[in-house]
């Protein structure tokens, strides 16, 4: 095997948390190579699709850091940690200002605090996965030229399997290229950046779901779970490994790419109500569709979902949304089941029609006596608020799971630094972005952020190693 030479930093992947840790090094003085698996200079990531959007929870990053921090600890349910709560809630907007000086332009839209800082140019409001020259590729390629003309070595192709340990120390990183044969890297440090693992089938039928092949994957397939798999080869604690990010779609979206990743059908069901195969509730609604998803994705059949509701929750919440299901699911030709009685309706779906009669009828009652939370599955309310299903036409929109990124991962403290299952540091060996686990999830699948988690992660852990 040939070995290079040393680097003071070896980043693995070229998302957000790479090339942000990549260049804050440089700019600190280290010596920094980044191995990317993708080929192409437009390498698919999440990264590089994403909708370009810096919050933490939903919440403006000119928030009070205090404030930032308890809508992460809210969401969650208290499951995230409260270090690293506190980490990203602190240097959120040390890292967006960071980012201008990179030549990041930012966009607003609209009245919601949260979508102040979008990535410019947005990225337009249609269904397909239209990315190319928006904000986020446009971030992602800023980022890797910069990372060039500052002097580190950025190499496509080249695939991270393994790392290599000296005295229980991370010493550098075996890779196979694409062309070239294996290399070694030996590096004083390593941050593993590579993304989730959404797109290993093995590992989503061993942490998230029964029927992988049934979900959907509303991603770019990047995420194959190796810096998971090398940091629990040298002995890394992990977190949270059972939750991940994504949305309700229409079930046709897993073979018509007109429907995903838009529209969503969170709206709905977080208006109405969420049935099985058998025409019963089966996960609180109220908790939103990332919740909502990953219920659909522990079902023994996750293609058997379907979200029951009315006219006044179609016309309403329905079209509420920038990419709105009414009428984007009609028009793009998703399913939508629509009758003037649920018994008609339940026939339709091929559910027994006593039984939706039935569980609506619980669910309206329990709305008329302000009950929701006596439901079973209970039906809490503060989030989103619960509508009642009696106004005809009734509707039945089948949905399937879209998966974006899992939200779980490898245990780090809030420099970066990988903790054993002792809790103490694995030296040598950082973790940054969706790789980790510890602040997403938690029992209501609470969603922080993807964009700015691995951005901030990145830059703190290339300041410990600059410490060095």
């Amino acid at each position: 095997m040939e070995a290079t030479r040393e680097f003071d930093l070896v980043v693995v992947g070229a998302g957000y948390a790479g090339l942000v840790a990549a260049n804050h090094a440089r700019q600190l003085g280290r010596t920094v190579a980044v191995l990317e698996r993708g080929e192409d200079e437009s390498y698919p990531c999440n990264s590089r699709v994403a909708g370009g959007v810096l919050h933490i929870s939903y919440q403006n990053l000119n928030d009070p850091p205090e404030d930032l921090a308890a809508a992460a600890l809210e969401i969650t349910q208290g499951a995230a940690d409260p270090t690293l709560v506190r980490a990203l809630a602190e240097n959120a907007l040390r890292v967006v200002r960071w980012l201008v000086e990179e030549g990041a332009e930012y966009a607003g839209v609209g009245n919601s605090g949260w979508r102040q800082f979008i990535l410019a140019p947005p990225r337009p409001p249609v269904t397909r996965m239209d990315w190319k020259g928006f904000g986020a590729d446009v971030t992602l390629s800023k980022l890797a030229d910069n990372f060039v003309r500052r002097g580190g070595e950025l190499h496509r192709g080249a695939r991270a399997t393994h790392l290599t340990m000296t005295s229980g120390r991370c010493t550098g990183v075996e890779v196979e290229r694409a062309v070239g044969g294996t290399l070694l890297y030996r590096a004083g440090n390593v941050l593993l950046a590579d993304g989730g693992f959404q797109g290993n089938s093995e590992l989503i039928a061993k942490y998230i779901s029964s029927a992988p092949e049934k979900l959907k994957q509303r991603c770019t397939l990047s995420g194959s779970g190796d810096g998971l798999r090398m940091a629990q080869e040298a002995g890394a604690a992990t977190v949270g490994l059972e939750a991940f990010y994504g949305h309700l779609l229409a079930r046709k979206a897993m073979t018509d790419d007109e429907l995903w990743p838009y529209p969503q059908i969170d709206t709905l069901a977080q208006a109405g109500i969420m049935v099985d195969a058998g025409g019963k509730r089966f996960a609180d609604e109220g908790l939103g569709g990332v919740y909502l998803s990953n219920a659909v994705a522990r079902l023994a059949d996750p293609a058997s979902a379907t979200v029951v509701f009315d006219e006044v929750a179609w016309q309403g919440p329905g079209r509420s949304s920038a990419i709105p299901p009414n009428p984007v699911l009609v028009t793009n030709a998703g399913t939508l089941h629509q009758a003037q009685t649920l018994h008609a309706l339940a026939e339709t779906i091929g559910v027994a029609p006593h039984v939706l009669e039935q569980t609506v009828a619980q669910y309206n009652r329990a709305l008329a006596e302000d009950r929701v939370n006596a439901l079973d599955p209970q039906r809490s309310a503060k989030r989103y608020a619960a509508l009642p299903i009696v106004q005809a036409p009734f509707y039945a929109a089948p949905v399937c799971a879209g998966i974006t990124y899992t939200m779980g991962g490898i245990a780090i403290d809030a420099d970066a630094r990988v903790l054993r299952k002792d809790k103490s540091i694995l030296p040598g060996l950082y973790a940054a972005g969706s790789t980790t686990g510890g602040l997403d999830g938690g029992p209501a699948c609470g969603y922080v952020g993807g964009l700015i988690k691995a951005m901030v992660f990145g830059m703190l852990a290339a300041e410990h190693v600059g410490k060095q």
